[in-house]
């Protein structure tokens, strides 16, 4: 069985209603064991070459943090196109859910592919999944990946490096800022090819009375030793 073929079949074996309840509980969900640490470094060794990215960012430039991140550029790798395409279908349900108890008017079709044709016409035309390096005292500024007017509210990444032994500290942090209450951090704890699906922009949180809107935004903490690759997918694409 190809790599790929193992991917496929590690997707199909993903809980659509574990993901759910995760989500909507905490606006974050663990995958275990997405990526085999043989497609992690496969996607890892990229991030020196120029061919396979349309755009280099620096984050300190742009007060985005400390640290830098690569842009793919179409076509993307096989490994991230099946991860954007075959994932997707699993979060459009509570994508839907989500837009429908926020009061937002757009509806997911069920196939990536007619999504990003979606963009396309709007003119979000650019590929967003994404390569971040990090070494010793980088970080990422909490932040939301909105790249245009159309937003899918969920997207995902997975640690590509080895906690303690490639790097330490360079936690996942997401915070919840909620109405007229002090903000809910989460943290998650990443092992090398786990993913980590989460809240965009917004989500809903069950009231006494009605559904409520909270901001989410993400982050990594401090870099104390080491190097630290992630591989972010974002489901839409950008102006």
């Amino acid at each position: 069985m190809s790599t790929s073929q193992q991917l496929e079949h590690r997707i199909d074996d993903i809980s659509n209603s574990d993901l759910a309840t995760d989500l909507n509980a905490f606006g974050c969900a663990t995958i275990k064991g997405l990526l085999s640490p043989e497609q992690c470094v496969e996607i890892s060794r990229l991030y020196p070459k120029n061919d396979p990215f349309r755009s280099h960012i620096h984050m300190a430039r742009h007060g985005f943090g400390k640290g830098e991140y690569k842009y793919f550029s179409y076509p993307l790798p096989d490994l991230v196109t099946t991860l954007r395409e075959q994932i997707y279908p699993k979060l459009v349900p509570v994508a839907n859910g989500w837009n429908e108890r926020m009061g937002l008017e757009p509806r997911f079709p069920v196939n990536h592919s007619d999504y990003i044709a979606l963009c396309h016409t709007a003119g979000q035309e650019r590929p967003t999944p994404l390569l971040l390096q990090y070494v010793k005292d980088d970080f990422n500024c909490l932040h939301q990946d909105v790249y245009g007017d159309l937003l899918f509210p969920l997207q995902m990444a997975v640690l590509l490096s080895r906690p303690e032994q490639d790097f330490t500290g360079g936690e996942f942090v997401l915070t919840e800022q909620r109405p007229r209450m002090q903000s809910r951090t989460e943290v998650v704890s990443l092992n090398q090819g786990d993913a980590v699906v989460f809240a965009v922009r917004n989500r809903p949180v069950a009231g006494s009375k009605r559904d409520y809107r909270v901001n989410m935004r993400h982050g990594v903490s401090r870099l104390k030793s080491g190097q630290r690759h992630t591989l972010g997918i974002i489901f839409h694409d950008a102006k």
